[in-house]
């Protein structure tokens, strides 16, 4: 088995020297003005941190394969689906798993090939699958009805495209069950044991030699590792299954998809990619023997310790005894933390109007954000030290989701996302996404119709 080299190994203190990052490039996207009161919430990614979790993701899956087997790590594009991140991850050996034309199109955007994309939607149109056949693309057909449009797509035109069906091996659900794939009823894959389901998967691979893959996603926030190694272990047996049954190798790819869960609670990197690998490789030791092909398929574990909403506070003021911080983050960035707070919570750092990090003892007070409605707080009743009309709040572990959910309530622009490095010399950034403009928003508003309704 391949082991870890010395740039890829965990270094210990790592949460300070993440901190430290933090605290330098906060300080210093407040001196060059990439957020104030003219630009007032900003996304900051570390790319210095992407570089080392690609990194850390490709070691943890070599050191329990058996060499020469070939393993795609396609990022979950709607974890952050910005083109430079699509990049960057790309030069760093990644590919791109997309479940939208949109997706798609920013990955091909961004310079990933066909042979390292892979589709996967619960909900693909025909144009969809003519266009991933027609290019390449790696499929995972979700049901039965998209499979007889497969059939007709692959007997009117040769395909590249390796093909394969989703499995829902109904093992049950996470602690947020809005997130769990594999639960008894979930929407996503043929499901495993449901009445006659094991027999006609098998024979669904029997009569199509050109199936060559199996793909589950069992994994979420929320979900126990064990839960998802549960999930892995039944898909492989049913492979092994089907290719005795074929008397051959008919499926050699078994793409385990994503889900690992993030630590909201700290810097840590708990769980990280090692663990989960070691786990697989103790619950499913076939799945490493070089037998069969990997695709994996994560996103959050990827990038949220990267990211951090920047926000300037507006207002600082006190009602009912509580001080409230209003700010210009809220539901439009942090959409499952304003609705579901008890699942999703943020760490917030507070920073002053130079972006310092502010000391002083801990006050419980809200973090709320500029959107019309009350329950838009990034933090409730929270202890931090005293906020104050042009300090920042910044809310960390951003770097998923955040920057790809904008949510559009009371017509708020998306922000501007900017890239870091630190250097002994300074905080160098590039611009990832420029803050959308007034008049961007008027024209996504049907700006250009504005008559449209009157002559009717």
């Amino acid at each position: 088995m391949a082991s870890m080299d010395a740039s890829t190994v965990p270094l210990p203190g790592l949460p300070a020297r993440r901190a430290q990052a933090r605290d330098e490039a906060v300080r210093a996207a407040v001196a060059q003005g990439l957020v104030g009161p003219a630009a007032p919430v900003a996304g900051l990614l570390d790319v210095a941190g992407i570089r080392a979790s690609a990194a850390a993701v490709r070691a943890a899956f070599d050191a329990v394969t058996a060499p020469g087997t070939p393993v795609l790590h396609a990022f979950a594009v709607k974890a952050t689906p910005l083109v430079p991140v699509l990049r960057l991850l790309h030069e760093a050996g990644m590919g791109a798993e997309v479940a939208s034309p949109g997706e798609l199109a920013l990955a091909r955007a961004a310079g990933v090939s066909p042979a390292r994309t892979v589709l996967d939607s619960p909900a693909k149109t025909g144009a969809e699958l003519r266009e991933a056949l027609a290019l390449g693309i790696a499929v995972n057909a979700d049901n039965a009805q998209e499979l007889a449009r497969l059939d007709t797509l692959v007997t009117s035109a040769p395909t590249r495209s390796p093909l394969g069906i989703r499995v829902n091996p109904q093992i049950g659900a996470g602690s947020i069950g809005a997130l769990s794939t594999a639960t008894a009823t979930s929407k996503f894959g043929v499901a495993l044991r449901d009445e006659g389901a094991h027999d006609w998967l098998v024979r669904a691979y029997l009569d199509r030699p050109w199936l060559t893959r199996l793909h589950t996603h069992s994994g979420s926030q929320g979900v126990p590792l064990e839960l998802m190694a549960q999930g892995v272990r039944a898909v492989y047996e049913l492979a092994e299954e089907i290719n005795a049954a074929a008397g051959r190798q008919q499926i050699d790819t078994l793409d385990i998809g994503g889900g690992l869960p993030v630590n909201f609670g700290s810097d840590e990197d708990l769980p990280d990619h090692a663990t989960y690998a070691k786990l697989l490789a103790e619950t499913v030791p076939g799945l490493f023997d070089g037998r069969y092909g990997l695709v994996t398929e994560f996103g959050r574990s990827l990038l949220a310790k990267h990211g951090i909403t920047l926000a300037r506070v507006e207002y600082a003021k006190e009602t009912g005894g509580r001080p409230i911080a209003l700010t210009h983050a809220g539901v439009q960035v942090a959409t499952r933390t304003v609705y579901m707070p008890g699942s999703w919570p943020l760490r917030v750092v507070a920073y002053d109007a130079e972006g310092r990090p502010k000391s002083g003892p801990g006050v419980a007070q809200d973090i709320a954000g500029p959107a019309c409605f009350a329950g838009d707080l990034l933090a409730e009743n929270r202890e931090l030290p005293l906020l104050e009309a042009g300090d920042y709040a910044a809310a960390l572990d951003t770097g998923a989701y955040c920057f790809a959910h904008h949510y559009s309530y009371n017509s708020l622009a998306r922000p501007g996302i900017y890239g870091f490095t630190t250097t002994p010399e300074g905080v160098r950034f590039a611009t990832v996404r420029e803050p959308q403009a007034i008049e961007d928003i008027v024209a996504e508003s049907g700006g250009a119709h504005r008559g449209a309704l009157t002559g009717l």
